[in-house]
């Protein structure tokens, strides 16, 4: 299973690596990393359908916050599973996501327990 990150924190891809070693050594999932909205937008573009089955991204970013790029997700690619994250648990962010779609919502630091969790729920 495709996964697509999006977070304009360029550190968050070693981490993500590093979590989910085991899963990606075993080929049971293919990270993609976008550092912004758009970026993620062409990843998604380049493949039709999209091989992404699941994007997971920060709400808080410059240009294209990741609440914007839920909503064109939702609506351009609507099977892709999409979980936000920020670093503040407000329920601002976590009604605005949930009413665009997001299927969970995280907030830093990312338990990864549960993150793997939900990629499992995902893939069996």
């Amino acid at each position: 299973m495709k996964i697509l990150i999006v977070d304009d924190e360029k550190d968050v891809e070693l981490l993500f690596r590093q979590k989910f070693r085991r899963e990606i050594r075993s080929g049971a999932i293919d990270m993609v990393f976008a550092f912004s909205g758009s970026e993620a937008l062409e990843i998604l573009a380049n493949d039709d359908p999209p091989e992404v089955m699941y994007m997971f991204s920060d709400i808080n970013m410059p240009g294209m916050t990741g609440l914007e790029l839920l909503e064109i997700v939702k609506k351009d690619f609507p099977n892709i599973q999409v979980s936000m994250i920020s670093a503040y648990g407000d329920s601002e962010n976590y009604d605005k996501a949930k009413k665009s779609g997001a299927k969970e919502f995280f907030t830093k630091p990312i338990d990864f327990d549960s993150l793997r969790k939900e990629i499992s729920n995902l893939i069996n």
